[in-house]
């Protein structure tokens, strides 16, 4: 495998990371059976432009010569529960043919260390619906994460 470049990609990349976003979400639904997200491309291309440029989110990339292989997006939190000031982990997708060959493992120490320049006291993390997802926890786990409870409720609001 050629030399993995890790970088925190900016608004020019928005097509690329978008593209792995369809990607991830696909595998979630193909695996869940549940058509749970509605992905249009271009939407989510300027979206995450729009969430680059406003500062408040970050995606770190892994890329090989030209081709991004894999993204970490993440954003602040600020909670009473977590202390303070901490980092949600948006998305997290590697492509299926480099997974298992640590570059998931590398992507996660770039997001801990980017975290820790931050002040962040903590990363937190859902993952998709087990138990169709429980490599996907045990990679977590495996990186440092651990179950806190719960499971993730979502509500759609209607904007004025």
């Amino acid at each position: 495998m050629n030399q993995i470049q890790f970088l925190q990609v900016g608004k020019d990349d928005a097509k690329e990371i978008a593209a792995l976003t369809g990607e991830l979400l696909q595998e979630i639904m193909q695996k869940t059976g549940q058509a749970a997200f509605c992905f249009d491309e271009h939407e989510t291309v300027q979206r995450l432009r729009e969430f680059i440029a406003e500062g408040h989110y970050r995606v770190i990339a892994a890329k090989i010569d030209r081709q991004f292989i894999g993204f970490a997006s993440l954003y602040p939190s600020y909670a009473l529960y977590a202390e303070g000031h901490f980092g949600t982990l948006a998305e997290f997708y590697v492509k299926p043919e480099y997974r298992r060959k640590g570059v998931g493992k590398m992507l996660i120490q770039k997001v801990v260390d980017y975290g820790c320049t931050q002040g962040w006291k903590r990363l937190e993390v859902t993952t998709p619906s087990l138990p169709e997802f429980d490599q996907t926890l045990a990679f977590y786990q495996r990186e440092g994460f651990e179950i806190t409870g719960g499971r993730k409720l979502k509500r759609l609001l209607e904007t004025a």
